[in-house]
């Protein structure tokens, strides 16, 4: 099923200038004289992503696969950022297994500056698809690939770190660990990267 969301604007079908950082990055979030090597992980100070927002107009899908209380808090999170920064979100979600691959493929049919994925559920579907569309960019909040490529960057903390089937659920993995506090600066850091470049990466936040 495909749901619409309000936003800045609902119509996709017009020309679309490339979105931009309004606001900088504060200290801690990264050193920029030793960018972060692609796969690595980064713990950024505590509220270093405050001052970073998506320009006006920014397209964000948001993928979502799954009823339980985290990916709900999850789909909360990027609701209430996207209705924030005024952002365009427009919401694919899939139901059953079977729909992963193609709902992923609908998110990226609609061109978006970023796909924001929500539940477990979804982190094998992704590592098979995003290796093959380098050029959209991905953000997965509250979970993680194994092996990204560039273009998909996570946002996760202990509790949180889920990388797929094969290598289980981790021991640490806690439900209650997904706060709605939790989740939005989840959100904010993970777009704050992306929106700056450094993509490819994981976010561990504390």
């Amino acid at each position: 099923m495909l749901v619409s969301g309000c936003g800045s604007s609902d119509d996709w079908s017009a020309p679309h200038t490339k979105p931009t950082a309004v606001g900088t990055l504060g200290p801690g979030f990264v050193d920029r004289t030793a960018p972060p090597a692609p796969e690595a992980t980064i713990t950024p100070r505590l509220g270093s992503w405050d001052g970073v927002h998506p320009s006006k107009g920014y397209r964000v899908v948001l993928l979502t696969a799954g009823e339980d209380l985290p990916t709900r808090t999850l789909v909360g999170a990027v609701t209430r950022w996207a209705e924030q920064e005024h952002v365009s979100l427009k919401t694919v979600t899939a139901a059953d297994p079977g729909q992963f691959v193609s709902r992923i493929s609908r998110a990226i049919d609609l061109a978006p500056d970023l796909v924001i994925t929500a539940g477990n559920a979804l982190v094998d579907p992704l590592a098979l698809v995003t290796p093959n569309h380098l050029d959209q960019q991905f953000l997965v909040i509250g979970a993680e690939l194994a092996e990204p490529t560039q273009n998909v960057t996570a946002t996760d903390w202990t509790g949180a770190s889920f990388r797929g089937e094969g290598l289980g659920m981790p021991t640490a993995y806690d439900p209650a660990t997904f706060t709605r506090e939790r989740a939005a600066r989840a959100v904010r850091a993970g777009v704050a990267a992306v929106l700056n470049g450094l993509t490819g990466i994981v976010i561990r936040l504390d």
